[in-house]
């Protein structure tokens, strides 16, 4: 609940940044360095305790390969969405005042004065859902795929310690690549969980109705995508491996002691 707390409370407090400032103090590029480092620093708190878990995208996988005993994903798959949903509470409160400057005290989804998308990811107006699933499918199988090969032991595995610095380049590197569409989300709990809380808060229900109902594309297509892009670093790359001489088979277990505490 803290990892996702803190990425979910500085990821989107650097959106917010950006667009309550109207573009003055931030940008696209420090939304995906701030989300990244944002990741790497909860990584670093809280890593030793949970395991890192912070997307129930990867959590699922995890299971779905044998890394994780399923009896686990309930507990975490809460924890992850109780975070990101305390998390954007925390930046409504700390940023209200801009908020209510903003727009003159309205919480709007859609227009020129739209705040809902600091939270929770919109689509693109050009954006179809069949295009947008396919989009969060292909991104969160690309970061499944180089999660699993960073704390991969057989593999040009990362420096013990220096695993949360690797995600956070991996998390620019998508960002900057896959995140016109529709913000590049990959995580159901980092979506899900601030866009309850908007249509709580004030922004009301058109939160889960705007964009053609694409509140479910963040939910649905990363959970595919975790699996798709997990399968086929075990198929083509893992499987391969050469047998592991005496003494590899700790060393492998400890690489994967991030993801699978």
């Amino acid at each position: 609940l803290l990892f996702s707390f803190k990425m979910q409370a500085l990821g989107c407090g650097c959106v917010g940044q950006s667009v309550l400032s109207r573009g003055e103090q931030g940008g696209p590029m420090t939304v995906a360095v701030g989300f990244a480092m944002a990741v790497t620093t909860a990584v670093y708190v809280s890593g030793g305790i949970s395991g890192g878990h912070i997307n129930p995208a990867v959590s699922f996988a995890m299971c779905v390969t044998g890394r994780l005993k399923w009896s686990k994903l309930p507990m975490y798959v809460l924890a992850q969405f109780l975070g990101a949903f305390v998390g954007a509470a925390a930046v409504f409160a700390i940023y209200y005042n801009a908020f209510m400057e903003y727009s003159d005290g309205k919480l709007e989804v859609t227009g020129p004065n739209a705040t809902a998308q600091i939270f929770a990811t919109y689509p693109a107006p050009y954006l179809s859902l069949v295009n947008g699933f396919a989009d969060q499918v292909i991104a969160t199988a690309f970061l499944l795929l180089a999660v699993f090969a960073l704390f991969d032991s057989k593999n040009n595995s990362v420096p013990k310690g220096l695993e949360p610095i690797a995600i956070g380049l991996l998390i620019i590197v998508l960002s900057c690549s896959l995140g016109l569409n529709s913000g590049c989300a990959m995580n159901p709990a980092r979506d899900l969980g601030p866009r309850l809380f908007t249509a709580i808060a004030g922004w009301g229900m058109e939160v889960f109705t705007a964009g053609n109902n694409w509140w479910w594309v963040p939910i649905v297509a990363p959970l595919v995508g975790s699996v798709l892009g997990a399968m086929i670093y075990i198929v083509f790359i893992e499987i391969h491996h050469s047998d592991p001489q005496p003494g590899e088979e700790n060393d492998a277990h400890a690489k994967y002691e991030l993801t699978n505490m």
